[in-house]
């Protein structure tokens, strides 16, 4: 029997962050480590494509919140982000458009401090106290409570953590939250409006994610320049560099079992051998490459987990300028909940959606040829819906008639130089997405930690799990954090 400490051979499924993450961390380990890509390239959700026009598009992520989580994972492999890309601030950091006016947030928190007072009187001091709270819950939360492998909750037992069980606001919810530091609906939807990203109403997420808010608005909102992708590059040369190998346009189609172990991995009719595997791969289609028998959890437990939502997006190169755009615009003239109650309850397309606008080329020139603009439109939806091509054009030509009412542009559908659709059954069909799902498990209260899909199975001694839907949840700064949790649990295991 060798110890866990020697040498092992380990597959990693799957090259988005918590896969890139994983590797790294494995390799550095002292690990044979390969990762197998059913793409062209790295990135998962984060792949960019290049059109023939010369628009440079990053397929998913556009938020580079939370710096100094990523630029941790840089530290760990004695480097920086600035090793690899330029990264900027933005100023403003973002706009939200209501039905009668726009509120644009500043890099600055002493500016944001001003903006929120003359929303509502007092509203400065309630800022303060809000983001001192948050503060305390980003620095406990993200550096003790998220980074465990939540097998059991005596993870949390830690004095830390036990003693500041009732400041991590754990048991309130982010509405009620809120609501008790401002009364402006104005206020309420700039602090609620980080939390979609956690995938459910504010109603459903804990109180302890206002760590959002800080690590968004007091950390800042960043760009990097070239586009997110290049996160993805310098995470993979990080990796490279650790003696990782990759394989791209590699899929696998079964993880092979003997003696209660995951032996080999099929990969193109050709079985690969491995001590260990880290599927990065969506969680519930990994099982289906595994016996019924083996499998965490069944078809009942996924079919009554509340999974974020999907995402009508759209790829858009334009011809001309828009002067009146931010690079990062949401679209608030309508209500937050009709919207939510559409995903979550109904499960319907939403007759009045909320939308976001990303438009990168208002930061970096080289995302669009010269004198145009590149957009990348985000509508939220729910998981396994209907998106035949009809009803996603129907959206589109709803979000530019907004897009014009807001900047005083006028028919900026005549000037598309490039489109491309992207929505639910796209998510499946790239990434064997549960019914399409954009960003994982949402992280409400009974998904939480412990109560998230596990990191190992129970039934194979050698398989691990990492990415949006274990823990610690969705977003970019966790999937990371995944990756080395699991990396950390793979190094422990011992092999014959």
């Amino acid at each position: 029997m060798n110890t866990g400490n020697l040498r092992k051979r380990i597959a990693v499924i799957g090259a988005g962050f918590s896969g890139l993450s994983a590797a790294a961390y494995a390799a550095k380990s002292g690990n044979e480590v390969h990762v197998f890509e059913k793409h062209d390239r790295p990135g998962g959700r984060a792949r960019q494509f290049v059109t023939d026009e010369g628009y440079v598009f990053d397929m998913g992520p556009s938020w580079y919140w939370m710096p100094d989580i990523i630029e941790n994972f840089f530290a760990d492999f004695d480097c920086k982000t600035s090793d690899f890309f330029s990264l900027v601030s933005l100023d403003p950091q973002f706009e939200m458009v209501f039905s009668k006016e726009k509120v644009s947030v500043p890099e600055n928190n002493e500016e944001i401090r001003k903006l929120f007072e003359n929303i509502e009187p007092g509203a400065a001091r309630q800022y303060d106290k809000f983001m001192k709270s948050a503060q305390f819950k980003y620095e406990v939360g993200m550096k003790e409570f998220v980074t465990k492998p939540c097998y059991s909750w005596f993870e949390f037992a830690s004095l830390k953590i036990a003693g500041s069980t009732l400041k991590l606001d754990l048991l309130s919810n982010f509405r009620t939250y809120v609501s008790g530091y401002f009364t402006d609906p104005k206020l309420k939807s700039l602090m609620e409006f980080p939390v979609i990203f956690l995938g459910a109403s504010p109603k459903q997420i804990p109180a302890l994610y206002s760590l959002m808010n800080y690590g968004g608005y007091v950390l800042g909102t960043k760009y990097p320049m070239g586009g997110f992708y290049q996160l993805v590059l310098a995470m993979k040369e990080v990796a490279e560099k650790q003696g990782v190998h990759f394989h791209f346009n590699h899929d696998v189609q079964k993880i092979n079992i003997e003696k209660g172990k995951a032996a080999s991995l099929t990969i193109d009719g050709e079985n690969y051998e491995f001590d260990a595997i880290i599927a990065s791969s969506d969680y519930h289609h990994t099982e289906t490459l595994i016996p019924k028998s083996l499998r965490n959890y069944d078809k009942a437990y996924w079919e009554t987990r509340t999974f974020a939502p999907s995402c009508l997006i759209y790829y858009l190169g334009i011809k001309g300028k828009i002067p009146h755009l931010k690079h990062h615009t949401l679209f608030f003239e309508n209500e937050l909940d009709n919207h939510i109650d559409c995903i979550y309850k109904n499960k319907k397309w939403p007759s009045k959606p909320l939308f976001y606008v990303c438009c990168p080329s208002k930061t970096d020139p080289d995302v669009a040829p010269e004198g145009c603009e590149n957009l990348f439109l985000l509508l939220p939806l729910a998981p396994g819906i209907y998106d035949d091509e009809q009803v996603r054009e129907k959206y589109l030509t709803e979000m530019l008639e907004r897009i014009e009412k807001h900047t005083g542009e006028t028919d900026i559908i005549s000037r598309i130089d490039y489109k491309k659709s992207y929505c639910v059954s796209d998510f499946i069909s790239d990434y064997n997405a549960y019914q399409g799902n954009a960003y994982g498990l949402s992280n409400t209260l009974s998904q939480t930690a412990v109560l998230k899909p596990k990191i190992r199975n129970k039934k194979i001694t050698n398989l691990f799990y990492t990415g949006q839907l274990t823990v610690p949840g969705p977003g970019v700064p966790p999937s990371v954090i995944s990756g080395k949790i699991v990396a950390a649990e793979v190094s422990k295991l011992k092999i014959k």
